[in-house]
């Protein structure tokens, strides 16, 4: 839930703002919230990125934007679904964003936080609890090229899924650069650690697929259903990422293929292995009876035993066995057990 410090000013939130008229850089960096009506009212561009983790911010999207009651209380979701939602006066669009944990010793560990964006006639409000990276780059890339924000806000929406996807891009590559050292690591070096990051990836790669697949649905309308909030010239835009959600879906399912056969070829690889060892075990075991029976009979505590009063009993008894295990030896190697 949203939460204020008592005796401390909550954090403004931050706004970008285009006057109507206004040449393609005269944005506003530094729009104040009591100004948001006005700046609505206007019908210039206007973003506004709110933390949900801060009341007063929070409280805007009722107070400014009358939003639906059923739309603000998905963001307050740690857990909310990839979806679209249309409005008679916005559309609702929630993404995850993903990116590799850098506070845990899994490398393959998966981060992930909703990203929560309302599409207006003439304004972008996106809803997040801290800080988010594509937010972060598109705010920061908007500084530096303000005319972006001129074009209107759902160029805007079109840079924030864009940079959203594609932080799936240096995720897949880590997979990738993974699968590359894995044919090695099981076929010629048999790391026995091998199976257990075969698991983690695999993991990753499921859990990666389970996020993007609700995202191809959403793009999927943003591109090709009309809608009077986006106009069909910057429908080509989502076009694109619609292709990049396209390119990582069929990278995730050969990934997923990959390591499914390279699993089945561990196990076999494994269960080679136990029988080449039991082979071997068996080789010796067979080898050996001619001595374990030989000796076990001229061992019994009989007193009358052939060749116990013999002077070279026991060398005739030893190249007995040896013969005998030699002539098993030559038996086994014929059939090609040994």
């Amino acid at each position: 839930m949203p939460t204020s410090v008592p005796g401390k000013p909550d954090p403004l939130p931050r706004a970008m703002y285009h006057p109507p008229g206004a040449a393609d850089d005269g944005v506003e960096l530094a729009c104040h919230p009591r100004d948001f009506p006005q700046r609505v009212a206007s019908g210039g561009p206007l973003w506004v990125d709110i933390d949900s983790t801060v009341r007063s911010q929070h409280a805007l999207l009722e107070k400014v934007f009358h939003l639906h009651p059923l739309a603000i209380e998905d963001t307050l979701n740690p857990s909310s679904r990839v979806k679209l939602e249309e409005y008679p006066d916005f559309v609702y669009v929630v993404m995850r964003v993903v990116s590799l944990a850098a506070d845990t010793e899994d490398p393959y560990d998966l981060s992930s936080t909703d990203l929560h964006c309302f599409l207006g006639p003439s304004w972008l409000v996106t809803v997040h609890a801290g800080p988010v990276a594509p937010v972060e780059h598109v705010w920061a890339m908007l500084q530096r090229t303000p005319e972006l924000l001129a074009r209107g806000p759902e160029r805007t929406l079109h840079a924030i899924l864009d940079t959203t996807i594609d932080a799936y891009f240096p995720i897949l590559d880590q997979v990738d650069e993974f699968i590359d050292g894995l044919e090695e690591r099981v076929f010629v070096r048999f790391d026995e650690h091998a199976l257990r990051d075969v698991f983690h990836v695999k993991r990753l790669v499921l859990t990666l697929r389970r996020y993007l697949q609700p995202s191809r649905e959403v793009l999927n309308v943003l591109t090709n259903r009309p809608s009077p909030l986006v106009a069909p010239e910057v429908q080509v835009y989502f076009r694109d990422i619609y292709d990049h959600v396209l390119r990582i879906n069929d990278a995730l399912d050969t990934y997923r293929d990959l390591l499914s056969s390279t699993m089945d070829s561990y196990l076999t690889q494994v269960s080679n292995r136990l029988g080449a060892a039991t082979k071997r075990l068996s080789v010796v075991a067979t080898l050996s009876l001619p001595f374990v029976t030989v000796s076990g009979m001229w061992g019994m505590n009989f007193v009358n035993m052939p060749l116990a009063n013999w002077p070279h009993g026991f060398w005739v008894l030893l190249g007995v066995q040896v013969a005998l295990a030699a002539v098993l030896f030559f038996v086994l190697r014929r059939r090609a057990i040994a």
